[in-house]
């Protein structure tokens, strides 16, 4: 089959690979027909992420045809038309008996915390992605769901993560009736969570950028205020200014990583990989919620040690919640929000891209060019 595979920071490459094989009798072969880069893929292509390995493919967003079931795998048959959750989990650990999906005890040697994660290097279990013409699909019978017929594809493929991750931003924010919500970063999970927090109740939804292309975008899809924070001195000042002086109930960092930073977090994360990127957006939201609020963090972390302003945190009585999305438990309310016609997931899609050219794909992506937000991959798997 042709796959996506990583040859070292910012170089990838389309390469022929084996199809892959059925290890346990709970697998399935899926035959991927849309996969997407997501921005978290980008901390991967930019080294920022620890043991990700020469050859691995990438992509924990993908949609498929079952193509191949183990013996034991009883709620799926070739044929069928699945999502697949980017978590890898079994379903049956004290985690998974909690619907903590993304905090699987049995999926991950390095499950100190999170679980599996299809093709999000060896930290998360070691899992090839999608971003390939087949994929292999451990535990078959709890992470995949059958597509329902009234379900676009490319709906169905952005519930994979984008959307539910965005979704549970701002579940984590406990947003009551009325709140200001400020969301940091406008890349698809920050307007989904913008989108979201109406759904939620707010009253006011603020989205922060620097990227005007992505902004426009805040403000058509997910009706958000917008504050383009190279155009003031200090953001989180404006964000004080704009609430009152008080701060923003609900703040969310839908950044992570790849915030810029400042110089000597650039040098020890992207040069020396000391560390998994820039607080910054994080720091920026503990700043900008008001004392008692909440801040809500979906943005990707790897190892961060460069001073989180955690002593502000404690004494402005924040609560702070966090955690990979456990995307199945999702999907009922999603599905709901979707049918109704409150939420069109593909609003957001620019471009679509041959799996031949995903290597162009990650660099128009990451370097921002020509108004990407959201590019879903096409394989040729016939």
């Amino acid at each position: 089959m042709r796959a996506m595979v990583y040859r070292g920071p910012y170089k990838i490459r389309v390469e022929e690979k084996d199809i892959p094989a059925i290890e346990h009798p709970n697998d399935a072969i899926i035959r991927v027909t849309q996969a997407a880069i997501c921005g978290s893929d980008l901390h991967l292509y930019h080294g920022l992420i620890p043991d990700t390995r020469v050859g691995t493919t990438f992509g924990h967003e993908f949609i498929g045809v079952v193509e191949k079931v183990g013996g034991s795998v009883n709620s799926l048959a070739p044929g069928d038309r699945v999502m697949v959750p980017f978590n890898v989990y079994c379903g049956s650990c004290y985690f998974c008996a909690r619907g903590l999906y993304s905090n699987c005890h049995n999926v991950n040697p390095n499950a100190t915390a999170v679980g599996g994660i299809y093709g999000y290097s060896h930290t998360s279990g070691g899992y090839d992605g999608g971003q390939a013409e087949y994929v292999r699909v451990p535990f078959a019978d709890v992470g995949p769901s059958l597509i329902p017929d009234w379900l676009d594809d490319e709906d169905a493929l952005l519930m994979t993560d984008a959307l539910a991750t965005g979704y549970f931003g701002a579940q984590l924010g406990d947003i009551a009736e009325g709140d200001t919500v400020v969301v940091f970063g406008a890349g698809p999970v920050g307007l989904y969570a913008a989108k979201s927090a109406w759904l939620m109740g707010a009253g006011r939804v603020i989205v922060i950028d620097q990227l005007e292309y992505r902004l426009e975008k805040a403000r058509t899809f997910a009706h958000a205020e917008t504050f383009n924070y190279n155009e003031y001195e200090d953001i989180v000042v404006e964000m004080k200014k704009t609430t009152d002086y008080l701060g923003a109930d609900v703040v969310i960092d839908a950044v992570g990583a790849e915030a810029d930073g400042n110089f000597l977090q650039h040098v020890t994360a992207t040069k020396l990989k000391l560390q998994g990127g820039s607080p910054i957006a994080l720091n920026w939201a503990i700043d900008s919620a008001r004392k008692g609020g909440n801040v809500s963090v979906v943005g990707a972390y790897g190892p961060v040690f460069s001073a989180v302003k955690f002593g502000d945190a404690l004494n402005k009585g924040l609560t702070l919640r966090m955690n990979q999305c456990p995307v199945k438990r999702q999907w009922p309310r999603l599905l709901e929000h979707i049918r109704n016609g409150y939420l069109k997931p593909n609003d957001i899609v620019t471009h679509r891209i041959p799996l031949e050219h995903i290597a162009e794909g990650y660099h128009m992506f990451a370097a921002k060019l020509d108004n990407c937000i959201k590019p879903i991959i096409v394989p040729d798997a016939s």
